[in-house]
């Protein structure tokens, strides 16, 4: 079995929620040791919608993935391990909340 390292959780947005996504990852960012990435507002990598991608320790999970669930104000959020397995990441091992949406998977044809 592959060792999870730590997990990325993306919380998708548009044009009209991205003052919501701002402040739910700020606020991630302050409670728990989570490393904030740049609210992206196009799509990035895999993901179908813009996004902004939470990283944190496998230690962490039980704290963050309760509060996202509570806090994540109708927000669709993708999660995924980091296993150094990233197909199997991404499309076998991931957590929605929210809309389930289509990953752009291809991306990982040129890993």
């Amino acid at each position: 079995m592959p060792e999870i390292t730590g997990y990325h959780a993306h919380v998708y947005f548009d044009a009209d929620t991205r003052d919501t996504a701002q402040q739910v990852c700020d606020e991630a960012a302050r409670l728990f040791p989570v490393q904030m990435g740049r609210m992206h507002t196009r799509n990035v990598g895999p993901h179908p919608r813009w996004s902004c991608q939470l990283g944190f320790a496998a230690g962490a999970f039980d704290q963050v993935m309760p509060w996202l669930m509570l806090n994540r104000q109708g927000l669709t959020v993708f999660t995924h391990p980091e296993t150094g397995e990233h197909l199997e990441d991404h499309r076998d091992r991931a957590i929605w909340m929210g809309e389930m949406l289509d990953l752009d998977l291809s991306i990982f044809d040129k890993l």
